[in-house]
C-alpha cells in the first residue's frame, strides 16, 4: 500500500514519533539515512509562494541521496492545463514521492489516488503538516517531550496552521489550544478530529476566543501572519487599526500569563508589530530559527519513512 501525508493525523501516534525519532538521528548525522541514492527524482510542485520549503525540500532530497525536480505550478497549471488524474500517471511513473504545495485540499487527495508513489502535502488550504513536525521535533528539543504541555496557538484558529496544530499536537499528547476571534475559529469536524485523537493519547484539543486564557500557564506559545496566502485581498481587514485579531498579538504583555520558561514559535513568514512584536520573535524565549532549520530533518525523516512503508 502506498503511503501518502495529506493532512497531519495520516500519521498515528506511535508513526509520529518513529518520524521525530528519526529525524533526530538526521539532525545528528544529515547523511545517516539515503533511501534516494541513484539518485532517485522527487517532483516538488509549488502553486503557491515558497522559500522555506522549497529550500527544505530541495536540501532534504539531496541529502537523501536523490534529485529535486522542483516543478513550476504557474507552468504546469495542474489540474487547469492538464487534469490531476493524467499528471499523477505521468509522474508516478517517473519519480519516487511527490511533494505539492497547493490550494485545494482534494486536488492532493486526487493526485494521492492516482500517483502510486507517496504525496506530501506541502501546505494546502486546510492543513499544513510538514509544519507541525518541524515543531514538534523543535518542542521536544527544548522541552524533552511534547505529551502533556499545554501548547496555545493565538491568531486566525480557522487557518490551515491552527487545524494542523489541532491535529498534531493532539496526536502527540499535547494539551493544545488554538485563540482566535469569534468569527475565526476552527473547522468544528477538525476540533472534533483533535479532541477524538487526544482522548486516546491522554491530551486535549479546546478552542478559545480569549487569548489570556489560552496562553495561561503555557509552556509553548505560537502564532503566525493574519494574513495567510490567499487572503492579500483582506490584508486591509486584517492588519488595519480595527481588525479582529489585535488582542491576539504576542507581545511581552501577553507572553507574562506564560510559563517563565515558555517557549515561542511562529512558522514564518512574521509580520514584526502585528501578530508578533519584535522583542518577542527577537528575544530569549524565541526558538523561531531552529523551528525554521527543523523542517529539513522533519521532512527528510518523514519522506524516508514514507518511501520504506510503500
Amino acid at each position: 500500500m502506498t503511503r501518502h501525508f495529506l493532512r497531519d493525523d495520516d500519521l498515528s501516534p506511535a508513526e509520529q514519533r518513529e518520524v521525530l525519532e528519526l529525524a533526530v538521528r538526521l539532525k545528528a548525522d544529515r547523511h545517516c539515512v539515503r533511501p534516494l541514492e541513484g539518485p532517485r527524482g522527487v517532483a516538488v510542485i509549488f502553486d503557491k509562494p515558497t522559500l522555506r520549503t522549497q529550500l527544505s525540500f530541495s536540501v532534504g532530497i539531496a541529502e537523501l541521496g536523490g534529485h529535486p525536480m522542483i516543478v513550476d505550478g504557474n507552468l504546469a497549471q495542474v489540474g487547469t492545463r492538464e487534469s490531476i488524474h493524467d499528471v499523477a500517471k505521468v509522474l508516478g511513473r517517473q519519480v519516487s514521492a511527490i511533494v505539492w504545495r497547493t490550494f485545494a485540499q482534494k486536488s492532493l487527495a486526487e493526485m494521492a489516488e492516482h500517483s502510486g508513489v507517496p504525496v506530501v502535502n506541502a501546505l494546502t488550504d486546510d492543513f499544513h503538516p510538514c509544519q507541525i513536525l518541524a515543531d514538534l521535533l523543535t518542542v521536544t528539543e527544548h522541552k524533552g517531550s511534547v505529551a502533556g504541555l499545554k501548547v496555545a496557538y493565538v491568531g486566525d484558529a480557522a487557518n490551515n496552521m491552527a487545524h494542523s496544530y489541532l491535529l498534531g499536537f493532539a496526536t502527540a499528547g499535547a494539551n493544545i489550544v488554538v485563540a482566535g476571534p469569534e468569527s475565526y475559529q476552527p473547522n468544528p469536524q477538525i476540533l472534533e478530529d483533535a479532541q477524538r485523537i487526544a482522548a486516546q493519547t491522554g491530551g486535549s484539543a479546546t478552542a478559545s476566543t480569549d487569548a489570556v486564557v489560552a496562553v495561561s500557564d503555557a509552556d509553548v506559545v505560537i502564532t503566525d501572519t493574519w494574513v495567510s496566502m490567499g487572503q492579500e485581498g483582506e490584508k486591509a481587514e486584517r492588519q488595519g487599526e480595527t481588525n479582529p485579531f489585535r488582542s491576539f498579538a504576542v507581545t511581552a504583555d501577553l507572553m507574562a500569563h506564560a510559563k517563565a520558561d515558555a517557549i515561542v514559535m511562529h512558522c514564518l513568514p512574521a509580520y514584526r508589530g502585528y501578530e508578533i512584536a519584535a522583542d518577542v520573535i527577537d528575544g530569549p524565549q524565541s526558538v523561531v530559527w531552529d523551528e525554521a532549520e527543523n523542517r529539513l530533518h522533519a521532512q527528510k525523516a518523514l519522506l524516508a519513512f514514507l518511501l520504506e512503508r510503500s
